[in-house]
C-alpha cells in the first residue's frame, strides 16, 4: 500500500463526515432556491427566487457595503499586520511580552470585541462620555457615529482588531523562517530599506500573507454575527439580509433567502480569485 494511499484511507472518515455537511447543505439550499420545497407544497422548481433577488435594489446595496467590509478591513489588516510583523522580528527589551500581547485576543470571540466595540465607541459609549465630560462635545450624540453608521466604521474597526493578529502571527513566522540574510545581500549591493523589502522580503512573506489575507476576505464577508450587532438597519449586509429573509414568518419567503445564500458563495469564490490573481499580478510588477 503506498503512501498516498495511506494518507487517503486516513483521512476518509473526515472527509466524508466534512463532505456530507458541506455539500449535502448546498444541495439542501440549492433545491430550496430552486422553489422547491414539498413540505409546504412547492414542488415545482423554477427560477422565481433568483429574479426576485436580482431585481431588489436592496440586494445590490446590501452587496456594495458587504465588499466594502470585507475589502477594507482585509486590505487594512494586511497593511497593518505586516507593520507589526516587521517589528516584532526584531530584539528589544520586552519583546517576548509585546509578542504575547499582540497575540492574545485571537482567542477572544468575535462576538466578545462586538460587544466592546459597542461599549467603547458608540454615541452612548465610554468614550462619548468621557468626550462630554472633559468638554471635547456638548452631549454624547454629538460623538461620531462609528457604531450603526453606513459606512460600517464599527464593523470594519472590529474585525481589523481582530485579523492584524491572525495575520501578523503568519507573517511573522514567514519572516522568521526567511531570516534576513536576502536583505542584507540586497542592501550590501546598494538598495535601501524600501527597496530590499519591496523587491526581497515582501515576495517572500507573500503567498503567507495572500493565503491569510483570502481567509479573512472570505469570512468576513460571508460572516453574519457581527455586521448584525453593530451594522445599520438599512442597507444590511447581505448575510444579515439573507437570515432575515430566512426568519420571515411566510415560509414561502425562504427560497429567496436561500437564493441569496447560494449567490454569497458564488460571490465569494469569484471574488477570492479575482482578488487572488489580481495580488500576484500587482506583486510581479
Amino acid at each position: 500500500m503506498s503512501d498516498r494511499l495511506k494518507i487517503f484511507l486516513l483521512l476518509a472518515p473526515a472527509l466524508l463526515i466534512i463532505g456530507l455537511l458541506f455539500f449535502g447543505g448546498l444541495l439542501i439550499g440549492l433545491m430550496r432556491s430552486f422553489n422547491y420545497m414539498p413540505v409546504i407544497g412547492l414542488t415545482d422548481p423554477d427560477l422565481s427566487a433568483y429574479k426576485s433577488v436580482f431585481t431588489d435594489r436592496e440586494f445590490y446595496l446590501s452587496f456594495l457595503l458587504t465588499f466594502h467590509i470585507a475589502f477594507t478591513s482585509t486590505v487594512i489588516s494586511s497593511i497593518l499586520a505586516v507593520g507589526a510583523a516587521l517589528l516584532l522580528r526584531r530584539q528589544f527589551v520586552g519583546r517576548a511580552v509585546v509578542n504575547f500581547l499582540f497575540q492574545l485576543n485571537l482567542t477572544v470571540p468575535h462576538l466578545v470585541g462586538a460587544i466592546g466595540i459597542l461599549y467603547l465607541f458608540s454615541q452612548s459609549g465610554s468614550f462619548a462620555r468621557l468626550a462630554a465630560e472633559w468638554g471635547m462635545i456638548a452631549r454624547t450624540s454629538d460623538f461620531p457615529a462609528l457604531v450603526f453608521d453606513p459606512y460600517a466604521i464599527g464593523i470594519i474597526l472590529q474585525y481589523v482588531w481582530k485579523e492584524v493578529p491572525f495575520i501578523g502571527v503568519i507573517v511573522l513566522a514567514n519572516m522568521q523562517s526567511i531570516g534576513e540574510d536576502y536583505e542584507s545581500v540586497a542592501r550590501s549591493l546598494g538598495a535601501s530599506r524600501w527597496q530590499s523589502f519591496r523587491h526581497v522580503l515582501l515576495p517572500l512573506i507573500f503567498p503567507g500573507m495572500l493565503s491569510a489575507s483570502v481567509m479573512v476576505f472570505a469570512f468576513t464577508f460571508g460572516a453574519y454575527e457581527i455586521p448584525a450587532i453593530l451594522g445599520a438597519n438599512f442597507p444590511a449586509a447581505l448575510p444579515v439580509l439573507a437570515y432575515r429573509k430566512y426568519t420571515d414568518v411566510d415560509l414561502a419567503a425562504r427560497p429567496e433567502a436561500m437564493a441569496m445564500a447560494i449567490v454569497i458563495a458564488i460571490l465569494s469564490g469569484v471574488m477570492i480569485y479575482l482578488y487572488v490573481r489580481y495580488s500576484r499580478r500587482r506583486i510581479r510588477t
